[in-house]
Parts: structure tokens; sequence; C-alpha cells
């Protein structure tokens, strides 16, 4: 087998013409509705005009989004973080556990072009309807979390010591990203190193 098909075979098989008319038509979606959101404010922007910019009619825009929310913040990596999830290997004790998540779920998103936009990022840390949805979006994420790690580690979903240091190292992590400067995509290293500090008993 020549380099190039092994290069193609290790991407898997391509996309379908189906899918990749589906995937051209949520970028162009993202696309317009992200220079209508520079041009003139996330606010005033409607989905009528992000569908017509987008040339695709409301019905479609709505096939695609639920809402103008969910087309900034949904990434398409729900299957990818699924299966990173459910694909650990035993034997890891809970920051460990927590460490694997963290690297594996941000090199995901840092190696995908919507998911790592810097634009995207600032929008989602300044705009207060943003910062409400994605709000809701986390919570979701942790409930499901919890029980990826309760089950990993056979303790029960709704045990209070797992309750209290999911929580706790939600909290540190979320403090990091919302913390970065002028909305920057914080670094894996400060995530981690942010997470060494919850290990040690937070000194100071």
């Amino acid at each position: 087998m020549s380099e190039t098909s092994e290069s193609a075979a290790a991407l898997g098989p391509r996309p379908s013409l189906r899918e990749r008319n589906k995937a051209r038509t949520r970028d162009a979606i993202r696309s317009a509705a992200m220079h209508l959101f520079q041009d003139q404010g996330y606010v005033a922007t409607t989905v009528a005009q992000i569908a017509d910019a987008a040339d695709v009619s409301h019905t479609t825009f709505f096939r695609y989004f639920q809402s103008k929310e969910q087309v900034v913040l949904a990434d398409d990596l729900d299957d990818v973080r699924n299966d990173i999830l459910h694909t650990i290997e035993p034997g890891l004790d809970r920051f460990a556990l927590l460490r694997r998540i963290i690297t594996d779920l941000y090199n995901v998103g840092h190696d995908d072009e919507w998911a790592s936009n810097p634009a995207r990022f600032r929008l989602i840390q300044t705009e207060p309807a943003l910062v409400t949805a994605q709000q809701a979006d986390a919570d979701q994420m942790l409930v499901q979390m919890r029980g990826v790690i309760a089950d990993y580690l056979g303790v029960k979903a709704d045990d209070f010591r797992l309750r209290v240091f999911i929580a706790a190292s939600a909290g540190v992590m979320f403090h990091v990203v919302g913390n970065t400067g002028d909305g920057e995509i914080p670094t894996l290293e400060e995530c981690l190193e942010a997470l060494d500090l919850l290990e040690e008993g937070l000194p100071v």
C-alpha cells in the first residue's frame, strides 16, 4: 500500500456526497452568522438574516440548528467526546482520570477548526445570551461526566464525595476558561496546572 493510500485509510472512509453537502450547508450557515455578528452585533442579528445570508430557507436553518445560540455553541463533536469518555483504559485514579479526559477533550476541540475558532470562543465568553446557554450545555455535560466517572471508579453517581469532587474540578476549569483575558482560549497546560493545584490541596 502506498503512503497516500495508508494516509487515506487512517482517515477512515470518505463521507458520502449527502454528508459532504450537509457539512457544507452547516459551514455556510455558521460563516454567514459570524459575519453578521461581526458587522451588526449578535443581538441585532436574526435567524432570518442568517438564513438569507447563507442562501438557505428558514426551514433549512432549523433543520441544522435549533436556535441562533446553537449556531455558535454546537460543534459536531458529541460523538467523538462520547467515544473518548467510554474508551479510557482502566486503572487510573480519579485525578489521573480527569487529566486524561481533559487532555483528550481539549485536543479534540483544538484540532477542530470550528471548535477552536477564536472569534467563536470570544463570543461565547462575552455575549450574555450565549454565556447562559453555554452554562446550560455545560451542566448537561457535567451530568454525563458524573455518570461516566462514577462507572469508571465503581461508585454511585449520586455519591456525595463524587459530586463534591466533580463540582470542585468543574469550578476550577470554569474559572480557568472564563478568566484567560480578552476571550482567549486557555492552553492545555493552564488547565492541567489548575488541576494539579486542586490535587495538591489548593496551596497558596
